[in-house]
Parts: C-alpha cells; structure tokens; sequence
C-alpha cells in the first residue's frame, strides 16, 4: 500500500484519516492504529480518530465517528481495520459506505486486503454485503410480522395505548352528541382537539 498521508492526485492533495474503536474502557486502540500505518498510510496524528463505543451502537451514533464524517470532503481516504468499524451490522455498513462514497470519500478496509469499498473492485465485495443486509432487512420484517400476529392472537392491543379511557371516551362522545364545543371536551378530559376531533369524525363517518 502506497504512503497516502500526504498524496497528491493531480494538482489535488489527498488527505487520509484513521478511524479505531473499541468496545469497552481499559481496551486500546494502538493495535489497529499501528495495523494501519504499518499497511503503508501515513497521516498525522490528528487525523487518527478513536473512541470507546460498543459495537451494537450504530455508526452515526457514535460521537467521535460522527464527528470524523462532519470533517471528510470530497477526495478524502477513510482507513479502517475491519468492517464492524463502519456499523453496527450489515445494513449499517452498507449504508456508512454509500453515504460516504456519495461525498465521495473512498474507504479502505485492511481486513479485506486493503480494499477500497468504493472501487469498482470495492462493489463486488459490497453487493455481497448489500445482499446480507437485504437478508437482514427480510429477516426482521418476518420476525416483526410474525410478533405482531402473535400479539394480536393473544388479545393484546398494538400501537400507542389510548388517550381515553372506554369510560372517558363514551362520556366524551355524548358530550359530541349534545354540541359541547370540541376545545371544551377537550379541556374537560385534558386530551388534544385532535383527540376529540377523530372521535367526531368517527361518530359521523
């Protein structure tokens, strides 16, 4: 792998930048920092970005990673050991990786020989990662469907829980009924006019 810390491509210079994570306090990051510049990246210091964030937290959500893309332009290399650095799973990598080629940064993964993701040769790997990550997708609608009828044959209700109790809903629609001004039902039984408006349009549909 080339010296990239300081590149120039063109008349343009290419920064790099290192991202290293792990999961818990007492653990370090010099490992991977050292794999990166041992694969030949040069860059300095301040553009090595670690932080402690366990890995089932999404890429986006972790701060200091966050603060890593705000910086990245156009141009820019992103280097990282393995791919769990750039998401929390499949569909999260997947996503990492296109909203960082759509700036366009390239990405380059050691774990996968040094393979920029946004390459040519890059997508080759990231279809079979898009197609693990529309597995997972399918997956969890199955899993969210199936719970779901689960739920409903055991009785339970599904969505939000009702504003109105059946007691306070009946009172509120004889007060519907006999003209009470929408803004007073909805003051009396402390719900939103939307509230009380629904329960109109309801009686009336």
């Amino acid at each position: 792998m080339p010296d990239l810390g300081n590149a120039v491509i063109g008349d343009t210079a290419v920064r790099t930048f290192a991202y290293a994570r792990v999961s818990t306090v007492g653990q370090s990051v010099d490992a991977q920092l050292q794999e990166i510049k041992s694969a030949g990246f040069r860059l300095p210091d301040y553009r090595l970005v670690s932080e402690t964030v366990s890995g089932s937290v999404a890429a986006m959500q972790r701060p200091q990673f966050k603060r890593l893309v705000d910086r990245l332009e156009p141009g820019d290399i992103l280097v990282v050991t393995k791919l769990d650095r750039l998401g929390r799973d499949a569909i999260d990598v997947s996503t990492t990786v296109a909203d960082l080629a759509d700036i366009p940064v390239r990405v380059y993964c050691l774990a996968l020989g040094g393979t920029d993701l946004t390459s040519s040769s890059g997508q080759l790997t990231m279809n079979v990662l898009n197609a693990v990550a529309q597995f997972e997708r399918d997956l969890l609608r199955e899993r969210t469907h199936a719970g779901l009828e689960a739920a409903k044959a055991k009785g339970k209700r599904l969505g939000r829980p009702p504003v109105l109790s059946p007691e306070s809903e009946t009172q509120a629609k004889e007060a519907i009924a006999v003209g009470e001004p929408i803004a007073a039902i909805a003051r009396r039984f402390k719900v939103s006019r939307a509230t009380i408006s629904r329960l109109r349009d309801a009686a009336t549909a």
